[in-house]
């Protein structure tokens, strides 16, 4: 059995009992780590307009335990809420049957399952209520274990499934700066492995390569996959319009460093793409993706900087590029200190 994980510049274990007992104290560390690669820093501004989905528990200001959608009374998990796509022979999808900001509270967004000889990898692990339904998908393609569980950034609707997945034995892992926001929300399943800017997990002979980013987060672990050419990003892209991209400045994200963050990825070979909430998309369609999301930026900018009014800059976003009500519009106080 080849298993094998190597992580350049910084390299954090913590073995469960640890983690139980250091939760305090990682609390009390500072919420962005010194060697942080974000360039901008934005205050989260109060209510819903850190960056959250509005209405959503936990997201007033979009903190640490946030994500998209939310609410109570959730529905029923039934085969009908989420599908099962094949990307590769060795790559699937679990994704929402829905692509709307309503069903990402109760079903949480994308799982990559990477299939190897050893054991399976997965990108994300949605919340704990999904957990059964997302071992059931892995069990109909393969019967090995999952082994590693990589989470593209904090928020619960990507990272809340990740104690059950500890329980059944998998090492989940996560970049040090979103370790500390899970520790900062006091948020279950607190990684066993953290790093910092890139790590290299090898199963079953073969690579899966971690790519810490700025943008959604302060720590958004971009997954790529060499050898199917596949690469999964986390909320650093959300698509269609239904669900909007947005950044969340509670967690250190912003909109420069996510600009630049894209075009990151833009430089990387693959085919296809695993976002954050949404269909796969082509390479093609990321970049037409990518393209929307720096003319949103930009005229944002030219708004503010033109001293219009939070609800004219709405109205004109939405009006020209479809971007701007619903979640979108708890992003703009954000901007407004941003791109002034």
């Amino acid at each position: 059995m080849q298993t094998s994980v190597s992580f350049r510049r910084r390299l954090e274990l913590f073995v469960p009992f640890l983690i139980l007992a250091s939760s305090s104290a990682m609390a009390q560390q500072p919420a962005v780590s010194l060697d942080s690669l974000c360039t901008v820093t934005v205050p989260a501004p109060a209510g819903p307009a850190g960056g959250g989905r509005a209405g959503a528990p936990g997201l007033r200001g979009g903190g640490a335990a946030g994500g998209r959608g939310g609410g109570q009374n959730l529905p029923a998990i039934t085969a009908a809420s989420t599908r099962l796509v094949k990307v590769r022979d060795d790559v699937y999808v679990i994704q929402n049957v829905n692509n709307v900001v309503a069903d990402i509270g109760a079903l949480g967004g994308n799982i990559t399952i990477y299939l190897t000889d050893d054991g399976v990898v997965l990108v994300d692990a949605k919340n704990d209520r999904m957990h059964d339904d997302v071992v059931a998908n892995v069990r109909s393609l393969t019967d090995k274990p999952i082994k590693y569980v990589v989470l593209t950034h904090n928020h619960q609707d990507h990272s809340g499934g990740a104690a059950k997945m500890q329980q059944i034995g998998a090492t989940v892992i996560i970049s040090r700066d979103d370790r500390l926001n899970m520790a900062r929300g006091n948020q279950p399943g607190l990684p066993q492995l953290a790093y910092s800017r890139d790590g290299h997990l090898f199963l079953g002979g073969k690579e899966v390569q971690l790519k810490e980013y700025c943008g959604h987060t302060r720590g958004d672990t971009v997954v790529y996959l060499p050898a199917a050419r596949v690469v999964a990003v986390g909320d650093l892209v959300t698509t269609p319009d239904s669900i909007p991209q947005i950044v969340n400045y509670g967690d250190g994200g912003n909109w420069t460093d996510m600009g630049r963050t894209l075009d990151a990825i833009a430089a990387l070979d693959f085919e296809f793409m695993v976002g954050g909430h949404g269909p796969v998309l082509t390479k093609q369609q990321f970049l037409q993706h990518r393209d929307k999301v720096a003319k949103i930026r930009e005229r944002a900018r030219a708004l503010v900087k033109g001293g219009r009014t939070q609800e004219d800059i709405a109205k004109t976003l939405l009006r020209e590029l479809n971007w701007g009500d619903g979640a979108a519009a708890g992003n703009i106080p954000g901007m407004m200190v941003e791109l002034r």
